[in-house]
């Protein structure tokens, strides 16, 4: 005779849809987090999926639902940390855009602490962005993002600086987010020189970059 399911089992509501989505977005989200941590203790070269699953708590078989080996994991782990950092500057063009030059000028710095914060609030971020610089399985990741704040920055700059070739004005935007980002990594990096310096002396190039 077969066993018979315990009512309350056959009468037990399914989970629902959007439960279940909240619920994976949710363990992607853990997931990410602890590979973070352990990125910042044992380094690109160890951290593994094995680590990885040991921490969250999960099977292999249950992280590989999500990312099928280590570097997609350190690729989702930098998508997120440039997509953060990038909400913060778009943020700032729809703010300072409107107002001008000047405006813009002036919220160079405060763009780049509101950015050093986000970076510094994401775990093992500093090691996020050294993964996107030594591997070129990563690389496409930072590259793609700076290109398209480059993008996003030129249609707010163009309208400012007509005296300015397109080509010259998003090869000098291009640069300057470079200049930023690393500006954002010796923060987490540079012991002999104070925060408040870096973040004021990098605003400071940063400004006189688009001059016109």
């Amino acid at each position: 005779m077969s066993e018979i399911e315990p009512a309350s089992a056959r009468d037990a509501p399914t989970e629902s849809a959007p439960r279940r989505q909240r619920r994976a977005v949710e363990t992607y989200e853990r997931l990410l987090d602890m590979a973070g941590e352990l990125l910042a203790e044992v380094g690109i070269e160890r951290i593994s999926t094995n680590l990885i699953c040991a921490r969250a708590g999960m099977t292999p078989p249950a992280l590989y639902r999500y990312f099928k080996d280590k570097y997609a994991v350190l690729e989702a782990l930098g998508q997120r940390l440039m997509d953060r950092q990038n909400a913060v500057l778009f943020a700032w063009l729809e703010e300072c855009g409107p107002r001008g030059l000047e405006a813009l000028t002036e919220g160079v710095e405060p763009l780049m602490r509101e950015t050093a914060k986000v970076t510094a609030s994401e775990p093992g971020a500093i090691w996020t962005l050294r993964a996107l610089r030594a591997s070129p399985r990563l690389a496409h990741v930072r590259v793609a993002s700076h290109r398209l704040v480059t993008d996003r920055m030129a249609e707010v700059y163009g309208p400012l600086l007509p005296q300015m070739s397109r080509e010259v004005l998003w090869r000098r935007l291009r640069l300057s987010v470079e200049f930023g980002f690393a500006a954002d990594e010796m923060l987490n990096e540079e012991t002999l020189i104070p925060r408040d310096d870096i973040l004021s002396d990098a605003a400071a190039l940063l400004r006189h970059a688009l001059a016109p």
